[in-house]
């Protein structure tokens, strides 16, 4: 396999969100999903995932820059500054069973000759590795819970739950769906990374949603019952007299669901007042009238003044 940083198109001293714009932005142009049948399109994607497996993870970045791990993730068998032995098929390695009283005059003398140490050989038992990949979803199912199907690197197809509340960056994890291990150990994981695609109206806050909900001049300042979207449908809302551009109303228990312990969200509506887009002459008129015996400053109260 490739050296993960050229496959990420990344340089040695990326930062790690670096390393993760650059995998989210290959793993979005390689999905399988997007280039159904091409072979060539899902083996890089194969290669990208692997790589960001490596790289995305910090100790095995660490470890692959020491040598100790392959650009699989596989063990290369060097560990500081010794390279354990392969024997037959099977993956073996041999040690020195140094004393604690050897020196390091004592590990030259048994490198090259000498017969303090005792070799000990026994077979290879490592998981396999961890691999990633991305989906994308709805602002709606990352907020209310989806299932989602996936194709993983070999062409398997799975379909995943995501859980109500998802947030944009958060990784699952697919226990045994990584890399087959070594030896009869378990096989790695499947971390898949979620991007949460943005919505027209509502956006998110914690547990909470939020909506910028336009209003006319008399329902805001007369008062009004208004009809108002929310995640689970439309719901009746009454707007205050005298409320103003800015006015926060709240629908409780209308964002994002509970999950165990935690209780759910709220709605949050603030309210933006919209003047006629062409007033006409008696509204103007109106105004006029008014705003002669009624004079204020909005900006009184502010360093805008």
């Amino acid at each position: 396999m490739k050296d993960p940083y050229k496959t990420l198109n990344v340089s040695k001293t990326a930062t790690a969100d670096e390393i993760k714009s650059a995998y989210r932005k290959l793993a979005k142009k390689l999905h399988p999903d997007l280039n159904p049948g091409n072979e060539a399109i899902e083996q890089q994607f194969k290669e990208v995932s692997q790589a960001y497996g490596i790289l995305g993870d910090a100790e095995k970045r660490k470890k692959f820059d020491a040598g100790q791990i392959d650009s699989s993730g596989q063990d290369t068998g060097w560990q500081g500054g010794f390279y354990r032995q392969r024997a037959g098929d099977s993956q073996k390695y041999s040690r020195y069973d140094f004393g604690e009283d050897v020196g390091v005059g004592d590990i030259f003398s048994d490198l090259f000759g000498g017969g303090r140490s005792q070799r000990r050989t026994h077979s290879v038992r490592r998981k396999g590795a961890d691999v990633s990949y991305a989906v994308d979803v709805d602002f709606m199912e990352a907020a209310a819970g989806a299932t989602k199907r996936i194709r993983l690197g070999e062409g398997k197809t799975l379909d995943i739950r995501i859980p109500p509340g998802t947030e944009d960056g958060q990784s699952l994890r697919l226990k045994g769906q990584g890399m087959a291990g070594v030896g009869g150990a378990p096989s790695g994981d499947a971390l898949i990374e979620v991007t949460v695609r943005g919505h027209p109206h509502f956006s998110r806050d914690g547990m909470n949603i939020t909506l910028d909900l336009p209003v006319s001049l008399p329902e805001a300042v007369l008062g009004a019952a208004i009809t108002v979207p929310t995640m689970a449908g439309k719901v009746s809302m009454k707007i205050p007299p005298g409320s103003n551009s800015g006015t926060t109303l709240r629908l409780k228990g209308k964002g994002i669901p509970g999950r165990g312990d935690k209780a759910a969200g709220d709605q949050l509506v603030k309210l933006r007042v919209v003047l006629p887009e062409a007033p006409n002459d008696e509204f103007k008129n109106f105004i006029e009238t008014w705003s002669e015996n009624n004079k204020y400053n909005p900006r009184a109260k502010t360093d805008l003044s």
